[in-house]
């Protein structure tokens, strides 16, 4: 059995991720967000980090839980009921959490974004969407039918997009940006994309669309996020040879 040492998984995470360098939200708290004993000798890797999440964590024999949306997003206090729970299993089955949020959105090469650009058949790709200092999202020029799009897209993800026909029939500029990027359709079309594809959206985002002549996109705030865990997950146990498992636990939002 191979044992890492957590500090140094760490340590290149931080790294490759550039994590101190990412803007994000407050409270995001990206990089480690739990210790262990000090060794990792088995990953897993998931969407969210929750009571659901950490208990197929510990049944996989995980001691070290790659996540995208962390534990921490508001005052981590009191630990009582659910919380305290969470906390007891994650010490008493030894298992370190690392998240990142922002940071994983925006690799050029694990991020959910470039994962999914690649899955999508999208080339020649360029920053886009500007977001808490950085570009977080990815642009591609090419020419085809948002019914093509779609099928894509839900071959990519597993979940069939709701799709806003807002703009023209063929996907000329297409933006991505995954999660719940929905709320910004002006700056997306400010920034010359006809398509923009994302997790999730306000219902109000219909009619904006229309207006704004843009195709949308929506694949699934989960759906679109499940690939940076899984590309970071494949590149740590390569690096550091130990196995990893993606613990899939949908919300179908």
């Amino acid at each position: 059995m191979t044992k890492v040492p957590l500090a140094k998984i760490v340590a290149h995470c931080d790294k490759i991720l550039c994590t101190a360098a990412i803007g994000d939200y407050d409270g995001a708290a990206n990089g480690l967000q739990v210790e262990n004993s000090g060794t990792v000798t088995r990953l897993a890797a998931t969407v969210d980090a929750s009571l659901a999440t950490v208990k197929l964590a510990i049944a996989a024999q995980a001691d070290l839980l790659i996540v995208h949306h962390g534990l921490f997003w508001s005052k981590a206090h009191p630990w009582t009921g659910k919380k305290f729970e969470l906390l007891k299993l994650l010490v008493e089955n030894n298992l370190a959490v690392y998240s990142s949020h922002l940071p994983l959105d925006a690799h050029p090469r694990l991020g959910n974004n470039a994962q999914l650009a690649a899955a999508l058949g999208l080339k020649n790709l360029q920053p886009f969407f500007f977001s808490h200092g950085q570009n977080i999202g990815l642009k591609a020029s090419a020419q085809i039918s948002r019914a093509e799009l779609a099928k894509r897209i839900e071959h990519a993800t597993g979940a069939k997009p709701k799709v806003i026909p807002g703009g023209k029939e063929t996907c000329q500029r297409i933006g991505i940006v995954t999660g719940g990027a929905g709320g910004e359709l002006k700056q997306a079309a400010a920034e010359g994309v006809d398509t923009f594809i994302t997790g999730e959206g306000p219902h109000w985002t219909y009619a904006l669309a229309e207006e704004l002549g843009l195709n949308v996109f929506y694949g699934g705030h989960y759906a679109t996020e499940t690939f940076g865990v899984q590309a970071l997950a494949a590149e740590l146990a390569k690096k550091f040879r130990v196995p990893w498992a993606f613990l899939d636990h949908p919300t179908g939002l």
